[in-house]
């Protein structure tokens, strides 16, 4: 029996048996990129995903231009690890989309995160990245950037068909860390290894000023930070049900 001044609110971020599973998932992802990032030959597991995190980092720079009243002119990814948009628009514009490589692909990557704390809000999540993807293609200007946006919508297709999307949860919660974890570590590569020149960052400090590249660099990485971590905990409050049918609290007596 709960104690008297017991609430539902004291538990709420008490995870159930299948977030507890969840919750592994997303340490296990984590760690599995962070050791294969820069290990040799095997980092290469990485290479479609950072190309498809690319490209993702690249739309939020599109999607910010587009919103802010400025218009596309391309999308276009590198084999080696490299993209650029190019866009044209006034000075709101550039404010606006230059930070949105970053904190774009964080935030995207934090709803997935969140949503794959549950089955069903998984596949609209999906929905969304397969709508991201198209777009991507959509501003496309080379073959590896729509090919590759076009793959993973593909897989995400299959995952969906197959046995009811019942795997579709994994590969988007997947999805979601490594689009947050490529954005904190390339960040990170900035400020640590001073990797600023050409950078967003460095774009952004030359054309507003107030701080240095470093100095903006480390604001985006706080709030990639707080996306990822935010998602979590949303993940742990919003979804007690996993979507499947199971929601045995644990810690509850």
């Amino acid at each position: 029996m709960a104690p008297a001044g017991g609430s539902n609110s004291e538990h709420i971020l008490a995870p159930t048996k299948e977030q507890v599973t969840t919750l592994w998932f997303i340490g296990g992802y984590m760690l599995g990129i962070l050791i294969l990032w820069q290990m040799p030959i095997l980092k290469h597991l990485l290479y479609p995903f950072k190309l498809v995190t690319i490209g993702l980092h690249e739309f939020g720079h599109a999607c910010m231009a587009c919103v802010s009243g400025g218009k596309v002119k391309s999308i276009t990814v590198d084999p080696n690890l490299g993209g650029l948009t190019t866009y044209v628009g006034n000075r709101r514009t550039q404010c606006l989309a230059l930070p949105a490589g970053y904190l774009g692909s964080s935030l995207l990557g934090g709803i997935l995160v969140f949503c794959g704390f549950n089955v069903t809000a998984s596949k609209g999540a999906a929905i969304m990245l397969v709508v991201c993807l198209l777009l991507t293609m959509f501003w496309a200007r080379n073959l590896l950037a729509f090919g590759i946006c076009l793959f993973f919508a593909g897989i995400i297709g299959f995952l969906w068909w197959l046995e009811g999307g019942k795997y579709l949860k994994y590969f988007t919660l997947f999805l979601g860390v490594m689009s947050c974890i490529y954005s904190i570590l390339e960040i990170l590569d900035m400020l640590v290894l001073r990797k600023a020149n050409g950078s967003d960052a460095q774009q952004f400090a030359e054309k507003y000023g107030i701080f240095p590249a470093q100095g903006w660099g480390f604001i985006w990485l706080l709030i990639s930070l707080i996306f990822l971590v935010g998602a979590v905990i949303a993940g742990l409050a919003a979804f007690k049900d996993d979507g499947t049918g199971n929601s045995s609290t644990s810690g509850a007596n």
